[in-house]
């Protein structure tokens, strides 16, 4: 089945594309921000990853590098390379993966909340564990108000619904169709860590992280300055762990600064 995604070209012909990738049980939507801001800049393709969205019709397997090879499949359809590529949570492990083999597809990379390939995180293999016995035994609208009421990268949302939109994400989740929490079929790749990959790319890097983010994903981005240490990194004051969603402006304008300097 062809790779879904949707396309808004409003920039002109030689502006670079704009590559946007969302996380777990989130859809292109979760970007409709940064659409606003940066579509006359760029074309922007906007991918669902398999299960997701546009793509929630698509078969698992749903490991890392199934879904690596859907976002590649989606590149190369829309005709998107080379491009910046702005990711969250699941879609940034997706990115480096692809970018440590076909760095040419690349002009940069903008990672929020980024998860490190091959790299475990105990606090998300929880909530993801709960989210699966959920769904399968209880039923998928079970797991999807359990996983927004309770996990915490969504803390931020919850204590501050108005400003930080926590309706209108609730609302993303609810269209989340759960096929990779109710996936019991074959695993996918085995992921190993490709840490030297991402020490040698010679990209520009992006990385940021909420005020408020899980430890998980700090001490993944203390790695991350580790392997890039001349990456650029940024600390969103306030957010959690979803900046570009709940403080859209200020993720914007560090986005465009970073998008200028490497100009």
């Amino acid at each position: 089945m062809a790779a879904e995604y949707k396309i808004v070209r409003e920039a002109g012909a030689n502006s670079p594309w704009l590559v946007m990738v969302h996380g777990m049980s989130q859809d292109h939507r979760v970007f409709s921000a940064q659409v606003d801001a940066f579509r006359k800049h760029h074309p922007i393709l906007l991918i669902d990853l398999p299960g997701h969205g546009l793509s929630s019709d698509q078969q698992g397997p749903f490991g890392h590098w199934e879904m690596a090879a859907h976002v590649a499949a989606a590149m190369t359809a829309a005709g998107s390379t080379p491009c910046h590529y702005w990711a969250t949570h699941t879609g940034t492990a997706l990115g480096l993966l692809l970018a440590s083999r076909e760095p040419d597809d690349f002009i940069s990379l903008i990672l929020e909340g980024a998860v490190l390939p091959g790299h475990g995180m105990a606090s998300v293999e929880r909530e993801l564990q709960r989210a699966r016995d959920t769904a399968r035994n209880d039923g998928m609208a079970a797991a999807r108000r359990q996983w927004f009421a309770q996990a915490a990268w969504f803390d931020v949302m919850r204590r501050h619904p108005v400003v930080c939109r926590a309706t209108e994400h609730e609302a993303i989740i609810a269209d989340f169709s759960g096929a990779p929490w109710l996936y019991q079929g074959p695993s996918g790749q085995a992921v190993a860590p490709i840490d030297c990959e991402i020490s040698g790319l010679d990209l520009p890097m992006l990385f940021y992280n909420g005020e408020h983010d899980l430890p998980d994903f700090i001490a993944a981005a203390d790695h991350l300055e580790n392997l890039r240490p001349t990456a650029r990194r940024s600390v969103i004051a306030e957010a959690g762990g979803f900046p570009a969603w709940e403080f859209p402006a200020t993720v914007n304008r560090e986005v465009a600064a970073f998008l200028t300097a490497i100009a």
